[in-house]
């Protein structure tokens, strides 16, 4: 699968973190090569080679929340998974 740019470039300018919509969220993750484990309203995601597991809960709306959002673009950061994506 091949990551959203435009929504990547958005996530890490981290101006829109309260209107980023919970499905492009978890789409970038697994587009990032993240697994995916449902419980309940948790997604939890995680990789190989990545210390850190993401667990992400939408709200009623259909958004992500924001501190998850932050945290979700500093693991990015963090591992640099943007560096593979070209012009972001």
């Amino acid at each position: 699968m091949s990551v959203d740019k435009k929504f990547l470039k958005k996530l890490l300018s981290g101006l829109v973190d309260r209107n980023l919509r919970f499905e492009d969220l978890r789409k970038l993750l697994r587009d990032f090569g993240f697994q995916e484990r449902i419980k309940g309203s948790h997604h939890i995601f995680f990789k190989s080679g990545i210390e850190e597991i993401i667990n992400l809960q939408p709200l009623e709306n259909g958004k992500a929340k924001p501190y998850q959002v932050k945290q979700v673009r500093n693991l990015i950061l963090k591992y640099k998974l943007h560096k593979g994506v070209a012009d972001v």
